[in-house]
Parts: C-alpha cells; structure tokens; sequence
C-alpha cells in the first residue's frame, strides 16, 4: 500500500468536488474509501501529513511537491500602523507556490 498511496495526484483526480471547497475531512474520505481503510487509519495519515509540514515550516525548511507547489515561510518586517500610530511586530506567515503542472490543469492544459 504505501508505494500506491504515494501517487496522490491518481488520488486526487478520482474524486473530483467540482465549486465545492475541498477540506481535510473530504482527504480523509478519499483515502479511506480508496485504500479501503478505516476512518481512524485514514486520518492519521493525514495528520501525519499535515503535522509534517507544519513541523519543517516551523523549523524554517520548506515543503516542495512536484507538481504540485511549495510550501515556505516568509518573514515580513516591522511596519508602523498610520491609523493608530503603533508599530506592528514582524510576522512569519505561510506561503504556498502553485507548480507547473497544477496551473496547467486549472488553466485548462494552457501553462
């Protein structure tokens, strides 16, 4: 099974949620019902997944799927607040950066 379940994108072209948001819990689903497992088994891989990425965001790495995108941290610098004349501390935020092959199926085959 892991060599299998590796393929993700097989996964998420098999079920498709056309203008509905898909979130963590329609993942879990997917891969239950796909690989035939339990709903326990299924979400922890997911978390395990997720607990990942957020555990090497926050160590300053960054998480790259091909095809897919890149996940990275961007730090941005003290600012000042014109309305309430205070200064606004610097802030680390996600970033996510679409890859090749994602903008080519959601523009259509067009890159």
């Amino acid at each position: 099974m892991a060599a299998h379940f590796w393929g993700i994108r097989s996964y998420l072209s098999y079920f498709t949620l056309g203008n509905i948001p898909m979130n963590k819990s329609d993942l879990i689903t997917i891969l239950s019902r796909k690989e035939k497992l339990k709903e326990k088994d299924a979400t922890d891989i997911i978390n395990l997944i997720f607990d990942g990425f957020a555990r090497a965001l926050k160590n300053g790495g960054r998480v790259e799927i091909r095809g897919f995108g890149n996940f990275s941290v961007r730090q941005y610098e003290n600012r000042r607040n014109s309305r309430q004349r205070t200064n606004i501390t610097p802030n680390k935020l996600p970033f996510f950066k679409a890859g090749k092959e994602i903008k080519e199926k959601v523009n259509g085959g067009r890159p």
